[in-house]
């Protein structure tokens, strides 16, 4: 089986290429100015194509002679500056992988999108793949762009593409993997005080590579699953961080006046160019919610025993 990896150079990319890797030969769709780093170990067992998501042409020619494609390629950003950006890579950018997959004949597409691009709600702290997408003040400028990113991959489907969507919620890589998903073990490696009063969602890298493969081995088509190992408070994820890493973990809960004050400020800086925190009134809403993305769906069919965030940490480090 030959397989196309969209986002290769990506955190999830780099480490669906090291999974499928098992299934097929891999090719990787970049550009020219994109880092390999992410795939040093694979790299001589990878084609490299070069292509973008905004060349119907370049994405024509990387799919000849392809059995599957893996669109992992995407922008992350909360920033409303960043809405236009957001939109041409991850709406459009979707919109042209389809059509180029429709016009090249190539059938099978797994498509990472994101729980954001589920939505959240204030009314429900429980949302599972049926959760039926309503406009809410959590949903960011990045969550509307995953979730009309991932109609044109269902869009797909109905012109006669065969679809597979997973979901992640955030993804546990390294340290060193130097990703936006990763900045989150900064917090506790500066030694930050104070920590949200919600719940995260999260998942190791690896867990979700492997669950992925697990779900195209089963040819769960015409199906979306979350990845997502639990949904726990700040304040414990950031205790168990602390420990691992050897660092004094945030001890104060972020009260609400405080809360404002911090997105005040940041949002002052942000616009002098001295902050690229992505904490606004949308980001910080939604660190106080106990939102619960259910994984009941893939683990009921697959029975996955998940790394413990313990030794997700201790990997991590």
């Amino acid at each position: 089986m030959k397989i196309l990896i969209t986002g290769i150079t990506g955190l999830f990319g780099s480490y669906l290429a090291k999974e499928f890797s098992e299934l097929g030969e891999i090719s990787g769709l970049v550009r020219r100015s994109s880092s390999k780093r992410l795939t040093e170990s694979l790299e001589s067992n990878i084609h490299w194509l070069e292509g973008d998501l905004a060349d119907i042409d370049s994405l024509e020619a990387a799919l000849q002679g392809i059995d599957l494609v893996i669109h992992a390629a995407g922008m992350v950003s909360f920033d409303s500056k960043d809405e236009t950006s957001l939109y041409q890579t991850n709406v459009k950018g979707t919109a042209n992988l389809v059509n180029a997959m429709l016009l090249a004949g190539v059938k099978k597409l797994v498509h990472i999108s994101s729980v954001a691009a589920i939505g959240r709600s204030q009314e429900h702290l429980f949302i599972d793949e049926n959760f039926k997408w309503t406009e809410s003040p959590l949903n960011t400028v990045y969550a509307n762009s995953k979730y009309y990113g991932e109609l044109e991959a269902w869009r797909g489907e109905q012109e006669g593409l065969t679809l597979l969507v997973v979901n992640p919620s955030i993804l546990l890589g390294k340290i060193a993997d130097d990703r936006s998903s990763t900045d989150i073990y900064h917090y506790v490696l500066e030694e930050n005080r104070y920590y949200p009063s919600g719940n995260i969602n999260y998942i190791d890298v690896r867990d979700a590579a492997k669950i992925t493969k697990l779900l195209v081995e089963k040819n769960k088509w015409g199906e979306r699953f979350i990845l997502n190992k639990e949904s726990i408070p700040y304040q414990k994820f950031f205790q168990i961080m602390g420990v691992e890493f050897g660092k004094k973990a945030p001890y104060k809960a972020l009260n609400p006046f405080l809360l404002h004050l911090v997105v005040f400020f940041n949002g002052i800086f942000r616009k002098l160019g001295l902050s690229k925190s992505p904490l606004n009134k949308k980001t910080a809403l939604i660190s106080k919610q106990k939102t619960v993305f259910e994984n009941k769906k893939a683990q009921d069919l697959l029975n996955f025993e998940y790394f413990s965030l313990e030794d997700t940490f201790r990997w991590a480090r």
